[in-house]
Formats: structure tokens, C-alpha cells, sequence
């Protein structure tokens, strides 16, 4: 097998090991604090795992994010305000799984879509869609403490519906996840993770400051896919192409 040591934005250096299967494991290499913080209608001053919904993109854990600006966008409703709370998480010897690192695709963040998120699957190509994902781009993420990825809210969940359907280009896609970093998440799994977390602060957050800028950047991004939605590959030509994780068309 072939490791690969490289600096991610999660925690510290991971030592990645391809497998013959095409999983990927995940170990931290480094000892350091990391501050994450969570947006919601209230303050958590201590975070228990095992709360929560099962369903969410990376199934059951604590999602938070390295930027307070995103967890207030987070935090509000259209006419509801709501609360930052601050963090500092002990990163050392944890085991992250970072799918926005290089050696990772968006079709490896959306196999954990797929694990967790309910999706219309109804049509032969979603089908056919899923059962390409599962085989060739799956993630090994049992007993990883923390995933670093990107956040399925409705419009991203939307695109990966519509390339699912053949509707949206793999690079629609993917550009899509990649634009900023407005839906990166870091997510606590384990029991180890939830033991290494501080609450430090909290800070209400404005509807009116910032659910403006998360609907405007919202309606962008749309507009933005709609003019590059037939350009590139689709799923059925990277299923036909025989496109694997390590393909350049990918990046």
C-alpha cells in the first residue's frame, strides 16, 4: 500500500493509506487546539454525543464549522435570530477524515451523502448513480472521531440531486462545493472528540446581518450552475468512461 503525508486544513498532519478497495483511512498526526464554533437557535455550552439527528450528511455527531461569520448564517432563519457558541477542540491523536483534502472528490463527500441523506433515487440513472459511487468511491469512515467536508444545505443538496439525475455536470458540481468556504464543516463522531471539546464563548447571532448574505450568496451559486449545467462530464459518461478516484478529470 501507498501512504501519503500532506498539511489539511483539519487537524494537524494525516497520514493517508490507499487501499487495494479503494477506501481510504484517515489517522491525525499532530498534537494541536482547534477553534470551531456551532450556530443554532441556542447556546450549547456542552456538547453530548450521541445527541442529535442520525440523518444529517455525515450521519450522527456534532457539525460545526472553523468560521463564527458561517455559524451565524447558520444559526438564523429568515426571521429568526439565533446563537454562536465558540469552542476549542484538542485535535491531538484524533482520527480526521478530510474529504475537501486533495487525495479526496466530490463524488467521495457524496458517498456519505448517499449513507445518510435521503435522495430521490426513483430513476434508472440515480440508481445506476449510486451503485457507481458505493463501488468505487467509498469512504472508510468507521471509528474516525471527526469529518472535515462540506455542508449539503438545500441548494448543495439540490445540485447533487440534479447531477444524481444526470441533470447537472460532475464540474457544476464540484465547483459548486469548492467556491468558498461559506459550507465547510468539521463534525465530532466520537466519544473521544466530545471529551476534547471546551465550550470558551458565545455571541448572539442577527437575522438581519447575516441571513441576507447566506440567501444572496444562495441565489449566485444557482444562477451560476444554471449557466454551467451542460458543460462537462455527466454522471452516465463518468460510469461509461470508466472514471476512477485518481482520474485527473476529477480536479
Amino acid at each position: 500500500m501507498r501512504a501519503i503525508c500532506l498539511k489539511s486544513y483539519s487537524c494537524g498532519s494525516i497520514l493517508l493509506t490507499k487501499h487495494k478497495t479503494q477506501h481510504f483511512s484517515a489517522v491525525s498526526k499532530e498534537s494541536m487546539d482547534k477553534k470551531i464554533y456551532h450556530g443554532s437557535t441556542r447556546i450549547i455550552r456542552s456538547p453530548h454525543f450521541g445527541a442529535g439527528r442520525p440523518y444529517n450528511d455525515f450521519g450522527l455527531g456534532f457539525y460545526c464549522t472553523e468560521y463564527p461569520q458561517y455559524a451565524a448564517e447558520w444559526a438564523v432563519g429568515k426571521d429568526s435570530n439565533g446563537f454562536v457558541s465558540a469552542y476549542s477542540l484538542n485535535c491531538d491523536g484524533l482520527r480526521v477524515i478530510n474529504l475537501c483534502g486533495p487525495q479526496y472528490t466530490a463524488l467521495h463527500w457524496l458517498y456519505l451523502l448517499l449513507s445518510f441523506r435521503d435522495f430521490d433515487l426513483s430513476s434508472n440513472t440515480a440508481r445506476r448513480a449510486r451503485e457507481y459511487i458505493n463501488k468505487y468511491f467509498s469512504v472508510d469512515h468507521q471509528g474516525c472521531d471527526c469529518i472535515a467536508g462540506y455542508r449539503a444545505d438545500n441548494r448543495l443538496f439540490m445540485f447533487s440531486q440534479g447531477f444524481l439525475d444526470g441533470d447537472l455536470s460532475y464540474r457544476s458540481l464540484a465547483d459548486a462545493l469548492t467556491a468558498d468556504d461559506s459550507n465547510r464543516q468539521f463534525v465530532l463522531k466520537s466519544n473521544r472528540a466530545f471529551d476534547r471539546i471546551t465550550f470558551t464563548d458565545y455571541r448572539p447571532a442577527s437575522s438581519a446581518d447575516s441571513y441576507p448574505v447566506k440567501y444572496s450568496r444562495e441565489i449566485r451559486a444557482i444562477k451560476k450552475a444554471d449557466r454551467y449545467a451542460e458543460s462537462g462530464l455527466f454522471i452516465n459518461d463518468l460510469i461509461e468512461q470508466e472514471v476512477r478516484p485518481y482520474d485527473t478529470r476529477l480536479r
